[in-house]
């Protein structure tokens, strides 16, 4: 009765309150935040790390290879810069939150005092976590980010040093709390047997997670290189990403760090935003069903019509993977991530595979530019998935894996907020509904 009769009332409402497209034109507002010509509005400054996806030139956008570039260094350098070192995503801390590379004794100092904050409080695991197990692991992380504000003896202290202090703490703990609510749901809802690892202050945070991950605890150096450049390149994305976005409009109100990057947490669940990695895995699972992996180009074109058609997968019209808001050529994430799958998957026996991700990604590519006359690039979520599937890590933590890497960034950006802005963010709508006089309820 109740679901019926609020139903009824909302079909109802949906005539009081529908507004006409036309007026956003009519009162210069920017649906989405965005500009007609799909760039985004700008709303504020930052140092941290600049996202090139497009050049405007005579005031036209024109589109150009994807560059990014953390702290001015670019992402490619850093990435190669980092290659057989498995404490590239360390550097790529010190130097988002700091804002200059570090010299070795600089990193290895500051690596010896993080690795100190990898243990969760006393009883933080049992109260939290194997007493408390959650369907979705994104809620946990949310709802365990929170309940750590409780183990703060000062978590209200929003000054700049604090805040840097405790964000690293948050992000040397996601780690063992995303693969304890991993353990904690599969030994709950799954009965499998249930195992728990502590965290190796020799470990860096990418071994950590292999290390905590796995049954045996071990792993290769060459799996342990292949996570560490997927946290790397998943550490910062600009200050314009809706999650960044999210942490820097709550912190702007002068609340915790806590709260700010739980609020981050629930916009990265989103499909549109940092779910988008499972649908990309879910998505070429099913092709592959359905087609196998083939080099018969006219069987992937017309699976790739189907799916443009809405006849295929979720029948949404959408190829996962593939768009993105800034990058319109190429996603320099995704070309680097492309080059360790290749390497990684001759070593899994998954080279096959891997040239089926290729030739896919070309024909798409091919496929959109003949049916919409525009270039489409593929974005850091199309190999991401296929990475973290040759390391044996479930589809469970593909988005939580983002928000152990990612959280540096909002920390980096929450930071340089407070320092050289402190407004709280405040932006105004245009009312657009009639002005209307009260009458009693007896004459309605």
């Amino acid at each position: 009765m109740m679901d019926n009769f609020l139903a009824q009332e909302f079909g109802k409402s949906q005539y009081y309150t529908d507004i006409p497209n036309p007026l956003f034109k009519e009162f210069g507002v920017k649906k989405g935040l965005r500009n007609e010509d799909g760039t985004g509005v700008r709303v504020g400054l930052t140092k941290v790390s600049d996202v090139v996806g497009y050049d405007i030139i005579d005031g036209v956008k024109t589109n150009t290879d994807g560059y990014l570039y953390y702290r001015g260094y670019s992402l490619n350098d850093l990435v190669n810069g980092n290659i057989g070192n498995v404490n590239g995503f360390e550097e790529t801390m010190f130097l988002l939150v700091f804002g200059f590379l570090p010299s070795r004794r600089e990193l290895d100092d500051f690596i010896k005092i993080f690795r100190r904050m990898y243990r969760l409080p006393e009883t933080f695991l049992e109260m939290n976590l194997l007493r408390m197990p959650g369907q979705n692991l994104m809620n946990v992380l949310q709802s365990s980010v929170l309940s750590l504000y409780n183990f703060d003896d000062d978590p209200d202290n929003v000054e700049v040093f604090p805040t840097l202090v405790k964000g690293l703490s948050i992000v040397a703990k996601l780690p063992a709390i995303m693969c304890y609510a991993y353990q904690s749901k599969m030994h709950h809802f799954n009965l499998n047997s249930l195992f728990i690892h502590y965290p190796k202050e020799g470990y860096s945070v990418a071994e950590n997670i292999l290390h905590l991950l796995r049954a045996d605890g071990k792993f290769d150096k060459g799996e342990a290189d292949l996570l560490d450049t997927i946290l790397l390149i998943h550490a910062d994305h600009g200050g314009g990403n809706n999650s960044t976005f999210t942490n820097v409009v709550v912190s702007s109100t002068g609340t915790d760090i806590y709260s700010s990057i739980a609020a981050s947490i629930g916009s990265l669940k989103g499909p549109k935003h940092g779910g988008a990695n499972i649908s990309v895995s879910n998505m070429m699972h099913e092709i592959i069903s359905t087609i196998g992996i083939t080099e018969d180009e006219e069987k992937i074109k017309g699976i790739i019509n189907r799916i443009l058609d809405k006849e295929f997968f979720d029948k949404s019209g959408l190829i996962y993977g593939f768009g993105h808001a800034v990058y319109t050529i190429s996603d320099p994430r995704a070309e680097l991530l492309k080059g360790y799958c290749e390497n990684i998957s001759k070593a899994k026996g998954r080279y096959e595979e891997f040239k089926f991700y290729i030739l896919f990604e070309k024909l798409v590519k091919e496929t959109v530019l003949e049916r919409k006359g525009k270039p489409i690039s593929n974005n850091v979520d199309y190999y991401s998935g296929f990475a973290y599937d040759m390391l044996g890590i479930p589809k469970d933590l593909f988005t939580p894996l983002f928000v152990c890497a990612r959280t540096i960034g909002w920390l980096a950006h929450n930071i340089e907020n407070k320092l050289y802005d402190g407004k709280i963010m405040r932006p105004a709508t245009k009312y657009v509904g009639d002005i209307k006089k009260y009458s009693p309820i007896k004459e309605r």
